[in-house]
């Protein structure tokens, strides 16, 4: 369920363009089945370049790839010799993942558990990742600080937590954003729900990058980008 790099909607408002916050259905199986489903292709299929910087260094072991989407990213992992647990409430993006890593080989397909969870409230069995990245899932602020604790509890010991998302600043840019600003965070608010006993932030940082708008131009965004492994 992934709401990012190509994403929900246009410029920001107050909340939404309704002046409401956003729906509950907006999160929803139902709702991103039928996204998918709109287009053979919703993302690039490329892994997100933040989460290749800091990933390509990491040496192989189980990841837990958290809103999958079409699985550009755990593909990536396979590809390097990781076994990869990668998890979206949508079906039809998972099946789109499936067949993507089918067409990469069977190796790499091998090495991919697909499953369909509801990320607010699923929870990962406990410290069994070596890896737990999140790319661009832009949840609530009611949900969210819970969302990344429950991720948290899922990384092994001496394993890396990896999280990603859309800028507060690019609320002003002409990409395409979710259109409600309580989606964003930074990565000061990432860090600041970890227990700084169990955890070392190796990056913490709002890094840019060049994108397009919606009409092919040039523009730059700004990624919050947390990486962090636990002690």
């Amino acid at each position: 369920m992934p709401t990012g790099p190509e994403t929900l909607g246009g410029h920001q408002h107050d909340h939404g363009p309704d002046g409401q916050p956003p729906s509950d259905d907006l999160f929803s199986e139902s709702f991103w089945d039928e996204r998918y489903g709109s287009r053979p292709a919703i993302w690039s299929g490329n892994p997100n370049p933040q989460f290749v910087s800091e990933a390509a260094n990491l040496d192989p072991g189980h990841a837990l790839d958290a809103g999958c989407g079409e699985g550009a990213d755990a593909i990536w992992l396979a590809a390097r010799g990781w076994r990869v647990t990668a998890v979206d409430i949508s079906t039809v993006a998972l099946g789109r993942g499936r067949a993507h890593a089918e067409e990469v080989g069977d190796d790499v397909a091998a090495r991919i558990t697909w499953q369909q969870v509801d990320l607010r409230t699923w929870e990962p069995e406990a410290q069994t990742y070596d890896l737990v990245s999140a790319q661009f899932m832009q949840l609530p602020p009611r949900e969210r600080a819970s969302f990344f604790n429950r991720l948290a509890a899922g990384v092994a010991h001496g394993g890396t937590l990896l999280i990603v998302g859309h800028s507060p600043s690019d609320m002003q840019t002409t990409a395409r954003r979710p259109q409600w600003p309580e989606l964003f965070f930074t990565a000061d608010e990432i860090a600041s729900v970890l227990d700084p006993t169990l955890w070392s932030i190796a990056v913490n940082v709002s890094r840019p990058r060049e994108a397009q708008d919606p009409d092919g131009g040039p523009v730059t965004v700004h990624d919050e980008v947390v990486a962090t492994r636990r002690s």
